[in-house]
């Protein structure tokens, strides 16, 4: 589908909807919970009704009949269906997460895992090596470190050395570990993105399971554990609100935030510092936080925590004056596309001065931009940035497969025109 943006002016108040990657990591805890739990305000996406069928498929009760609360009753640690074949969709998120947890199986277990073409091309051979040196089996299909794969367990255990190009590496052992036989030592040689790890860490502490973390470079964790039943809330998503941070700094003239809890874990909260040195008006008021378009300066950025919101920060850079420099965030272009080189392609499009580094962008602002038929290439983040330019462009802005938004935010069209956006989707 296309996604037809004109120039907007936004103001009023919005509710950020609730976290991918905390649903995700609540529902596979609840399918290995001993017992029922309820998750309440989850998001309802894609990626995340992925994650709800991949543990259904290991043997977890998921109703979701409820969209304001999905009732899971777990399997205490077990996988019950050793034969089963799961598809991902577009969630590397799940597929990273589940082959720890499908580790848990018998010996005897064959598990099939894959997913849509991007999926297949995101590489998982250094979770699959770790699983193994800890007991497991498992087979990339096409020897090639990438779904699809089949995972045999079981997971007893011992000793591994990761280097996590992803956290969800880290994660998906961190889930696992506990429910093994014996104690884990996991050393991890080279750590991207560890404010997801942290997220994992609290939701273990939430559950009361005992590991000895020394600073994130040295895990030992016992094994014998259970997850217990839960009834928590999910809390609003960062990632996506980063899209309204970045339209109210690009576009403004001011939008207000709900919902946000700068207490967790989440590393896209990092969005609002950075605007705020790149000059935007930022207020931390009772009913949220509001931020102010203002004239915008290129800065430095470190964006090693904070990947998912390169997409919309080379938007802001786009329009800010003087240098912008997006650094340190090789993983960038493994996630569902190569975020670098596709957000250098479309906004050299709409007449921005960007250049590709091996770890990220340097954005020239202050370029007279234009409107232009643009390529969404089917990622969710890379069409709702887009979409954040083209409200700041005079004339008409196309985006093609704007489809891809439903994996993380299906509703974005709809609460930025409910703040004035002119956006409209079409085949």
């Amino acid at each position: 589908m296309i996604l037809e943006v004109q120039k907007s002016a936004l103001s009023g108040t919005v509710s950020i909807p609730a976290s991918k990657s905390h649903t995700i990591r609540a529902v596979a805890i609840a399918s290995l919970a001993d017992g029922a739990s309820r998750i309440r305000c989850p998001l309802i996406s894609s990626d995340t009704l992925s994650a709800v069928a991949c543990w259904q498929a290991l043997g977890a009760s998921i109703d979701t009949s409820n969209e304001n609360e999905w009732l899971v009753s777990g399997t205490a640690g077990r996988i019950l269906n050793e034969y089963c074949k799961i598809d991902v969709g577009n969630s590397g998120t799940t597929l990273r997460l589940a082959m720890g947890s499908a580790s848990l199986a018998s010996e005897n277990a064959s598990i099939f895992m894959t997913g849509d073409e991007q999926i297949q091309a995101r590489p998982v051979g250094a979770l699959l090596q770790s699983l193994k040196d800890l007991g497991a089996g498992g087979t990339c299909l096409n020897h090639n470190d990438c779904a699809p794969l089949l995972i045999h367990g079981k997971l007893k255990g011992g000793r591994t050395s990761i280097a996590c190009f992803t956290s969800q590496f880290l994660s998906s052992l961190l889930l696992a570990c506990p429910l093994a036989e014996n104690s884990s030592e996991i050393e991890v040689t080279v750590l991207n993105e560890p404010d997801y790890v942290q997220m994992t860490l609290d939701w273990l502490h939430r559950q009361h399971i005992r590991y000895e973390n020394d600073s994130f470079r040295h895990f030992l964790i016992p094994g014998g554990q259970q997850y217990r039943p839960f009834d928590l809330p999910i809390p609003a998503d960062f990632s996506s609100a980063a899209f309204f941070l970045c339209a109210a700094a690009v576009v403004g003239p001011e939008i207000t935030l709900t919902g946000l809890d700068f207490a967790d874990s989440q590393p896209d909260k990092a969005v609002v510092q950075y605007l705020k040195e790149m000059g935007a008006k930022v207020d931390f008021l009772p009913q949220g936080l509001r931020i102010a378009k203002a004239p915008l300066k290129g800065i430095d950025i470190d964006m090693n925590r904070t990947p998912d919101a390169l997409p919309a920060m080379a938007v802001a850079a786009a329009f800010a004056q003087g240098t912008t420099r997006l650094l340190n965030v090789p993983q960038a272009r493994k996630k569902e596309t190569d975020r670098i080189a596709c957000m250098a392609a479309e906004l050299k499009k709409l007449g921005a001065d960007v250049e590709e580094l091996s770890d990220g962008l340097l954005i020239r602002g202050g370029k007279t931009l234009r409107p232009a038929d643009l390529n969404g290439h089917a990622d969710h983040r890379i069409v709702m940035a887009l979409s954040v330019a083209g409200m700041a462009l005079n004339g008409k802005t196309a985006i093609d497969t704007a489809e891809a938004m439903n994996v993380t935010f299906p509703t974005f069209p709809l609460l930025m025109e409910s703040l004035g956006g002119k956006l409209k989707m079409r085949n």
